[in-house]
């Protein structure tokens, strides 16, 4: 399909303004322009409370926000990991759709932050999300939500970290997790499948972009190999929770997360898998600009009300 009008008439916007590949940036032109995705999202819904606090991370305090729908009853929580190459994003971009998902899906939200590259490479990520996850759980009930109902959920890199996060509470026994949803997920530093090609340049996240992030966020080469760094190199992927996988057409990362959600159905996890025609990387970020990513919340909001309710 070609590409969604709204998407291209965006990009090209962007490119008469000079938006350059963010390979061509400094890290911290990279992170000035992540946090202004917020100018390009609907307005905010309303909640009965926002909770600003802290998880003990293996290297200090890092910042939770619960965004808490109001409810008689304790309500499901899902754990969100914001995107951003592992180098940028933070909780206030990602507050709109947050907002919307508590709001929509009528569940708690715990959005996390974690240690960013490249100042804190691999594996400082994960290991904060895998501590954020575990204080949710042990944590969620002083704020009116179900421990014995929780999803991990994330964006581009924020989705590779919560592919991770399941892989280390399923190897380690624990937190008990009832669905992944993975959006856009970066799944395999070492994969090079044909969208790597066919999608290199000219939607607004080049294959030149996406190497570039790798390298910021990994030690070593030999790094991309390790299942909590690529989680396609896991040995096994049997007992993941039932998984949800959002992929856009025009992705450079596209194959790999059609090809993970094959490795994931063949090994016995109930995968959903939802390819978008048309559409581009981060277009869950730009409620207000795309139209059409009204359709990857939706299709959040469904799966997570049918797994909550099994």
């Amino acid at each position: 399909m070609a590409l969604d009008p709204v998407v291209e008439q965006l990009i090209d916007t962007l490119n008469e303004q000079g938006l350059r590949s963010f390979e061509q940036m400094s890290v911290a032109e990279v992170r000035e322009v992540i946090e202004s995705f917020s100018e390009l999202q609907a307005p905010k819904a309303d909640l009965a409370r926002v909770v600003d606090t802290v998880y003990p991370g293996p290297d200090g305090d890092q910042a939770v926000r619960l965004y808490i729908p109001e409810s008689d009853a304790p309500l499901p929580v899902v754990v969100y990991i914001h995107g951003g190459g592992w180098v940028a994003g933070s909780l206030d971009v990602t507050e709109q759709p947050c907002r919307a998902l508590a709001a929509d899906a009528r569940v708690i939200v715990a959005a996390v932050s974690y240690r960013l590259a490249p100042e804190h490479k691999f594996p400082a990520a994960p290991e904060d999300a895998f501590a954020a996850l575990n204080w949710v759980v042990d944590n969620v009930a002083d704020f009116g939500g179900d421990a014995t109902r929780v999803a991990i959920m994330g964006d581009s890199a924020g989705g590779n970290l919560a592919a991770v996060t399941a892989l280390r509470a399923r190897d380690t026994g624990s937190p008990a997790l009832c669905a992944q949803v993975l959006v856009y997920p970066v799944i395999d530093g070492t994969a090079r499948f044909p969208s790597w090609e066919e999608n290199a340049e000219g939607y607004l996240i080049t294959a030149a972009a996406i190497g570039w992030f790798w390298e910021q966020y990994l030690a070593t080469l030999e790094d991309a190999e390790n299942p909590y760094a690529s989680p396609a190199k896991a040995k096994s992927l049997a007992g993941l929770p039932p998984t949800l996988m959002l992929v856009n057409e025009y992705e450079v990362t596209r194959d790999e997360c059609l090809n993970y959600g094959r490795m994931l159905t063949e090994q016995g996890v109930p995968v959903q898998v939802e390819l978008y025609s048309g559409l581009v990387h981060g277009v869950y970020w730009m409620t207000g600009a795309v139209p059409r990513s009204a359709e990857l919340h939706s299709a959040v909001v469904e799966f997570l009300g049918k797994q909550f309710a099994r």
